[in-house]
């Protein structure tokens, strides 16, 4: 008779490609099972809206047309501001159809304080982001909301800054977790700082406590169909915009990026398998002075880099590990003057062979001798569909990106913000470090949202297996007593 432990192993080795099919077929709300065909689809979107633009006159085209897609959809319309929702038919990539507060009643903002987390006063941010109904919201003046703690977002909220000058800045600043259909555009993001260790309200009826935040401008974890548009953001402690733990559906597009070190983390950890799902287009940005690295820095996924501005770095532009997808397509990359930083490309702190990682360079240009690493075995069959339609020449980068930040500033007002006693990026919270970070820090300790889903059953199985044999080895192959029985 055999004994109980080969038993096992038989048992074992069985069960493994059943069990490793199901804990590699992940998927995510709202991930897309073909995201070539969303790289493509980005461009057809650009294509015809310069086709549109090159139809119009010369006094047209002033108008509104630049033939940046996003731009062209609103801001044609002479009365945009009483027709503000139409935004929300604007995104493209992979967050294109988040709904923000589309179909619900616009709240207006007309308090900029933040004096209770627990119970915010109406007429404040706080307020209106943590309904459980969908909104538009407004704010009826130029204002300065400085937070007490994190600004914990409710699902299907729009933020939207046309018309006013607002700055968010503070404590904790934009947290938007285990949500969806998120718009936030028009808005300054800066000067975000750690904080927590207190209650916060989520929602109209629940408070939960808080452990302490990284200090990220927007930090998205585990939330889908999130789009940032129009934004300004810098002098953030951790990173400028955070998107990890199984976030996906992301468009982050026309903003402006300053004065920073680590500006955009992309993914949790190389071992969070989930990560593998995210799918995040990055468009018509300008990355500005003063930045260091990280534009982004990606840990699996799909990352479509499209039509941006990279006028600067002082390490690196893109980086990544645990083999993401990096799609560059009609990008400018401007290198700095210090010959040992040319590279646009960082394979991070990772001893894999990254030869066969899917990082492709199609239409960018380089300027100041910088230059692009890419990788992967060959042209691939998906990314020549992706390609199929080329990417707007990165001569019309300029063109496309004229607006990028906060809609009617100039650039020498955007990212211009000072504070005293700061004397540059101090990035020290947890979520900067290429280790594994305290996210679940951040997640209430009671009541909280649900968290990813608990192991299956196959796991288990598996697990039990396990176990069994070890108790096997240890006792000469003896079975355990619970089976005798």
């Amino acid at each position: 008779m055999l004994p109980f432990a080969y038993i096992l192993w038989i048992c074992i080795l069985g069960s493994i490609p059943s069990f490793s099919r199901a804990a590699f077929n992940l998927s995510l709300p709202h991930q897309h099972l073909d995201p070539e065909s969303v790289a493509l689809d980005v461009q057809r979107s650009l294509n015809a809206s310069l086709s549109r633009r090159r139809a119009l006159s010369v006094h047209e085209k002033g108008q509104c047309r630049t033939g940046n897609p996003i731009d062209d959809c609103w801001r044609c319309d002479p009365d945009w501001y009483n027709n503000r929702q139409r935004l929300a038919d604007c995104s493209i990539g992979f967050a294109r159809g988040t709904l923000g507060g589309k179909g619900g009643r616009i709240y207006t903002v007309t308090d900029s304080s933040d004096h209770d987390t627990v119970n915010p006063k109406p007429g404040t941010l706080r307020h209106a982001v943590i309904q459980d109904e969908p909104l538009w919201i407004v704010f009826s003046t130029n204002m300065v909301i400085k937070l007490k703690h994190e600004l914990i977002f409710n699902s299907y909220k729009t933020v939207d800054g046309r018309g006013a000058n607002v700055h968010i800045t503070g404590n904790g600043c934009l947290t938007l977790q285990y949500v969806s259909h998120v718009i936030i555009h028009n808005i300054h993001v800066h000067h975000c700082r750690p904080s927590g260790n207190t209650d916060i309200a989520a929602s109209p009826t629940h408070v939960g406590r808080r452990g302490r935040s990284d200090g990220d401008g927007i930090s998205i974890f585990g939330s889908q169909k999130i789009w940032v548009d129009h934004c300004s953001l810098s002098y953030c402690t951790d990173g400028l915009v955070d998107a990890v733990m199984g976030s996906t559906g992301i468009t982050i597009s026309n903003s402006y990026f300053s004065h920073h070190d680590e500006v955009m983390l992309l993914g949790h950890d190389d071992r969070y398998l989930p990560d593998s799902g995210m799918q995040v287009t990055i468009a018509f940005n300008v990355f500005g002075e003063a930045l260091v690295q990280r534009m982004p820095r990606c840990r699996r996924g799909y990352i479509h880099v499209v039509n941006n501005d990279f006028t600067s770095w002082k390490m690196y532009a893109i980086g990544g590990s645990g083999n993401p997808t990096i799609n560059s397509q009609g990008n400018r990359y401007t290198a700095p003057g210090d010959a040992s930083a040319k590279e646009v490309t960082k394979r991070v702190d990772t001893d894999e062979d990254w030869t066969d990682w899917n990082w492709r360079t199609d239409g960018d240009i380089m300027v100041n001798g910088a230059y692009f690493v890419p990788s992967g075995a060959g042209i691939m069959t998906q990314y020549v569909k992706a390609s199929s339609v080329e990417p707007k020449s990165a001569v019309l980068v300029e063109q496309l990106t004229s607006n990028a930040g906060v809609y009617g500033e100039s650039r020498e007002e955007t990212g211009s913000f000072s504070s005293p006693g700061y004397s540059g990026t101090t990035n020290t919270g947890s979520g900067g470090s290429d280790n594994d970070s305290n996210f679940f820090g951040m997640i209430f300790r009671s009541g909280a949202p649900p968290p990813p889903p608990s192991p299956s059953m196959d796991s288990m199985f598996l697990s039990s297996l396990i176990i069994l044999l070890l108790h096997s080895i240890t006792n000469q192959g003896a079975l355990p007593l619970l089976l005798l029985l």
